[in-house]
């Protein structure tokens, strides 16, 4: 029987990286690439969305103008489906002048698809809540 593989938390190539990398452009089409189609956000805790919510999600933290910030903790890959737990923050003074202090442990899953990306199946930035 072989054991899922343990992908280290430094590595460059990994799904948060990219997610970090998008999320800093303030480019909101180019961060939605990052998911899958029906791919679901967790904004707020028990409450996912997808499709255009979860756009509009991504574009109301990209509107702060603050760049996040992203430590991957475990990446755990079976296969093409991978379970990350990311350790992010965002702080700061938003665009409209009020202080921003946000941070949580992400537990996220992402999967490779034919063309070798990984995009985020589920995006729970709120981790067990």
């Amino acid at each position: 029987m072989s054991r899922p593989r343990m992908v280290l938390s430094g590595d460059p190539a990994t799904p948060a990286a990219r997610f970090v990398a998008a999320m800093n452009t303030g480019d909101s089409t180019a961060l939605d690439h990052l998911y899958e189609d029906d791919a679901i956000l967790v904004p707020v805790p028990g409450h996912p969305v997808t499709g255009s919510a979860r756009l509009a999600a991504n574009r109301h933290l990209q509107s702060f103008g603050l760049p996040i910030e992203a430590r991957p903790r475990h990446a755990y890959v079976a296969g093409d489906i991978a379970l990350l737990i990311v350790d992010w923050a965002m702080r700061g003074t938003a665009r409209d002048g009020s202080e921003i202090d946000m941070s949580g442990t992400a537990t996220d899953v992402v999967r490779r698809g034919p063309d070798g990306r990984w995009r985020y199946v589920i995006d729970n930035p709120h981790g067990t809540a």
